[in-house]
C-alpha cells in the first residue's frame, strides 16, 4: 500500500532534479514561502517547471505547490530554486504585522502565567 505524495520510483525523482538532493544553503524556500509566477510556461520547459508556473498565476505557498504535483517538498524546492535562478518565479514570506499592542502582550503573558 502506497502512501499519497509517495513516490514508489526514487529515479522518478532523481531525473526530475538532475540528480540534486539538496536545495541549496541560499535557497529562499520554505514551507510557508509565497510564489508568484514571473512568466508562462515556455516551449519545451520541464513539465514540473511548467506545473508550478501555471500554479503560481496568483500567489501559492510551497507546501500547496508540493501537494498539487504530489511531490516531495525536498524536491518541489529544488525545482523552485531553478526557476529562481531564471527569473521565472519571485518569492516572498507572506505579511504578518507584528503585534504591538502592550495590552495585547500582557493578556497573552497572564494568559500563559495561568496555564
Amino acid at each position: 500500500m502506497s502512501r499519497p505524495g509517495r513516490d514508489d520510483a526514487p529515479d522518478r525523482l532523481y531525473t526530475i532534479t538532475g540528480g540534486r538532493s539538496g536545495a541549496g544553503p541560499d535557497n529562499p524556500f520554505d514551507l510557508v514561502t509565497l510564489v508568484v509566477a514571473e512568466s508562462e510556461p515556455a516551449t519545451g520547459m520541464q513539465s514540473e517547471h511548467a506545473a508550478i508556473l501555471r500554479l503560481a498565476e496568483s500567489p501559492v505557498s510551497v507546501v500547496e505547490i508540493a501537494a498539487e504535483l504530489g511531490l516531495p517538498v525536498s524536491i518541489t524546492k529544488i525545482l523552485l530554486g531553478d526557476l529562481l535562478a531564471a527569473g521565472r518565479v519571485s518569492a516572498r514570506h507572506p505579511y504578518r504585522p507584528a503585534i504591538t499592542d502592550p495590552d495585547i502582550l500582557e493578556q497573552v503573558l497572564v494568559g500563559l502565567r495561568n496555564l
